[in-house]
C-alpha cells in the first residue's frame, strides 16, 4: 500500500464536488494497457504511455511505473550515470527507497512518498539507484518516473533540482472522505502542491476507497490522464472498467471522474491512480534516447555536447551507493 496515509481522512481539507449541472465532465476517449519492460540495469517497469498518440500527452513525454516489486536480497537495481537535456524528470517513490545524485550537486535519498524533480535544461548527468542497505536486505520498490517537456524557450535553461519530501505534499480529501488525494504539483480547487513546474501542470496521487466515486475540478486548458497504479475501478461518467497498468485518456471538459470498484479483490481493495494534466506546449518534439528537443539537429548537437563533456562531469567525491 502507499507509504503516505492518514489516520483520519475526514480531518483533511476537502475538494469541493463540482456542480455537474453547471460543468462539463470529460469523456474518456480510450483506455490503453501499459506493456512491461526493463529499465536501467534491469529493474521492471510498465511503459504507461506506450501506444498513446502524443497529441493527448503533451506536455508529457514518457512515464514508467517502476515495480511494484518485492526484491529479495541482492536483487535491487538502478541506473548508471547518464545525461539528459530539454525536459524535466520527476521521480515519485510510492514505496521503497531510491538515491539520486547529479552533476550539479543535487540529490539525496528519496523514500516512501518523496519526490525528486530534476530540471535537465541545457544538460545534466545523473544516476539513480537503490542504496546499499536495500540491495543487501531487499524490500518493496514501487514508484513513478515521469518526463515533462520544456518549451523551446526553456530547453537550454540552467539545470536545477527540487527535493519534495512526503511531509510537504498537500493532503486533501473528497466531500464524503472516499479518497485520499496527495497533491504533488500544480493546483487543485485552490490548493497548491509543492512542486515548482516550468510547464503548467497538475499531478495528484489518489487512493479511492471501495465503491467511492470521485469528481475533481480540472483546468479546461489542461489535458487529463488517469493511470491506474493498482486495484480495479472505473473511469469517466461512462464507467469504463480500468485496472492496474492501464491509462485512461480523457477528452475536453472541466471535471474528471473515476471510481473504485464496489467488488474489489482482497489483495488490492483500494483503487490507486495517478492523475496528470498539463497545458499543451504545441511545439514540434524530437525525442531520442535521453534527450527531448524540437529538431533532430538539436538532438545530434546534444549527443555531441555530451560526448565532449559539456553536460557536466561525474563528481570527484562519487563513490557509489
Amino acid at each position: 500500500m502507499p507509504a503516505v496515509t492518514v489516520d483520519d481522512v475526514l480531518a483533511l481539507p476537502r475538494v469541493v464536488r463540482p456542480d455537474l449541472a453547471a460543468t462539463s465532465d470529460r469523456p474518456v476517449l480510450g483506455v490503453a494497457t501499459a506493456p512491461g519492460g526493463l529499465e536501467g540495469e534491469g529493474f521492471p517497469v510498465r511503459r504507461a504511455f506506450a501506444g498513446v498518440d502524443s497529441t493527448y500527452l503533451d506536455p508529457f513525454i514518457h512515464m514508467d511505473q517502476m515495480g511494484e516489486v518485492e526484491y529479495a536480497p541482492g536483487e535491487a537495481k538502478g541506473t548508471s550515470w547518464h545525461p539528459h537535456r530539454g525536459f524535466e524528470t520527476v521521480t515519485y517513490m510510492i514505496d521503497g527507497t531510491f538515491r539520486h545524485q547529479d552533476s550539479i550537486g543535487g540529490g539525496g535519498l528519496i523514500t516512501n512518498g518523496d519526490t525528486q524533480w530534476m530540471t535537465a535544461g541545457s544538460g545534466i548527468l545523473h544516476i539513480e539507484a537503490p542504496p546499499g542497505e536495500m540491495v543487501a536486505a531487499g524490500g518493496l520498490f514501487h514508484g513513478i518516473q515521469l518526463w515533462v517537456n520544456l518549451p523551446r524557450a526553456d530547453k537550454m535553461m540552467a539545470p536545477a533540482y527540487q527535493d519534495i519530501g512526503a511531509g510537504n505534499v498537500a493532503l486533501l480529501t473528497t466531500p464524503d472522505g472516499g479518497a485520499l488525494l496527495r497533491l504533488i504539483a500544480g493546483d487543485l480547487d485552490g490548493h497548491a502542491g509543492p512542486g515548482a513546474t516550468h510547464s503548467p501542470m497538475t499531478m495528484v496521487h489518489a487512493t479511492v476507497s471501495t465503491g467511492a466515486s470521485v469528481t475533481l475540478p480540472w483546468d479546461p486548458a489542461f489535458n487529463a490522464l488517469v493511470y491506474v497504479l493498482s486495484g480495479d475501478g472505473t473511469v469517466g461518467i461512462e464507467r469504463h472498467p480500468a485496472s492496474s497498468g492501464q491509462l485512461a485518456v480523457y477528452g475536453p471538459g472541466d471535471t474528471v471522474t473515476f471510481a473504485g470498484s464496489a467488488t474489489p479483490s482482497e489483495r488490492t481493495p483500494d483503487f490507486d491512480v495517478l492523475i496528470l494534466g498539463g497545458r499543451p506546449i504545441g511545439e514540434p518534439v524530437f525525442a531520442h534516447g535521453p534527450f527531448v528537443m524540437n529538431t533532430k539537429a538539436e538532438v545530434v548537437q546534444a549527443f555531441e555536447d555530451y560526448q565532449a563533456g559539456r553536460m557536466g562531469r561525474i563528481p570527484d567525491h562519487y563513490s557509489g551507493f
